[in-house]
């Protein structure tokens, strides 16, 4: 079968890695909308994630895969993928690599299936393979690349996210009770340990911005509230313009109070991908990661502060601490340099 030739009916998109990653694929769900039109895109992803993406137009459906919950194990996969198998599929993408994934596409059985060329078990369920070309591309290229065997174009559309309503009525509730003044979003948590530049750090952005007349909104997701907590004290702040949203917003609702900020402040993460792809004013601290590993926020409205190391990059995605004890990745960039940086883009 010559898949560019194909007039596919039904699309799938696995892509149930972290949402940082499922934001950087939506440049390929454009340009897989606009190459067939009348089919239907169903993109899978893993739970939470899937409500940032119910309103996107490219999508018939957003369905989440518990991987890490009820649905853990090859048995689970198995019984997903026969499931799939029924709905007729015929064009399968997968950016996501790993066996379970690949035992999925092989169970759901989609005439053409794409995916990566390595490891070798992606030999075993995919009918057409692509060089990631992890080395030398920004993700979103890497990800491009699934569909040249379609005949898709290499060079990705701008990537658009489509708010849901129910993110923006809570996003124009909050700002809505803010005070006057230029609005800072500060996002200090990760997944990884040693990507997170210091508490401290972060509340002296806090200081210096209330001092300057901005409003400070302080996020954090399930489990970070502690650490926004201790940003907050820290900062001291006693005018009411620093306001603790830790663990008070679904991703939608932080998605959409995000496209509202005049800057943003935030690790090498998810909520990161929240703010570039909305064109938001971002200032990005990388540590243990860089820049060539391909996941760095893109476009004019975006910088990535970081601090030039032997040791770096350390991982993929970092560790709980700092193998050399240091941790000078994070700690060597400074408030002042970052402050700079925020200043300019609050234009203060």
């Amino acid at each position: 079968m010559n898949a560019e030739l194909t007039d596919f009916r039904r699309i799938g998109v696995w892509q149930t890695a972290f949402l940082g990653d499922a934001v950087l694929t939506l440049p390929l769900i454009q340009a897989l909308r606009a190459r067939y039109p009348a089919a239907e895109i169903h993109l899978f992803t893993r739970p939470g994630v899937d409500a940032l993406f119910a309103a996107q137009k490219e999508l018939a459906s957003v369905r989440a895969f518990a991987k890490r919950g009820d649905q853990r194990g090859l048995f689970a996969a198995r019984a997903l993928g026969r499931a799939l198998a029924l709905e007729a599929f015929d064009l399968w993408i997968s950016p996501h690599v790993s066996l379970r994934s690949a035992y999925i596409a092989r169970c759901v059985g989609a005439p053409v299936r794409i995916g990566y060329d390595a490891p070798w078990y992606q030999w075993l369920a995919y009918t057409h393979l692509v060089d990631r070309r992890f080395d030398d591309l920004h993700e979103i290229d890497r990800l491009m690349r699934l569909g040249l065997p379609l005949g898709l174009p290499a060079e990705p559309p701008k990537p658009r996210l489509d708010l849901t309503p129910e993110g923006r009525a809570r996003a124009a509730e909050i700002f809505a009770g803010l005070p006057p003044g230029r609005v800072l979003g500060i996002h200090p948590g990760s997944t990884w340990a040693t990507k997170c530049w210091p508490r401290e750090y972060f509340a002296e952005i806090a200081r210096r911005a209330v001092a300057a007349g901005c409003v400070v909104l302080l996020f954090a997701g399930p489990g970070e509230e502690p650490l926004a907590r201790a940003i907050a004290a820290d900062a001291g702040d006693r005018s009411g313009r620093l306001v603790n949203l830790a663990g008070m917003l679904s991703i939608p609702a932080l998605a959409a109070a995000f496209a509202r900020l005049d800057a943003c402040l935030a690790n090498d993460s998810g909520p990161m991908h929240l703010a570039w792809v909305q064109d938001v004013p971002l200032a990005a601290l990388f540590g243990p990661t860089v820049k060539r590993l391909g996941f760095f926020p893109r476009g004019r409205n975006s910088r990535v502060l970081e601090t030039e190391l032997d040791c770096r990059p350390c991982g993929l995605h970092g560790h709980k601490a700092c193998p050399l004890g240091h941790h000078a990745c994070m700690r060597d960039t400074t408030p002042d340099r970052v402050w700079a940086v925020l200043a300019a883009m609050l234009g203060l």
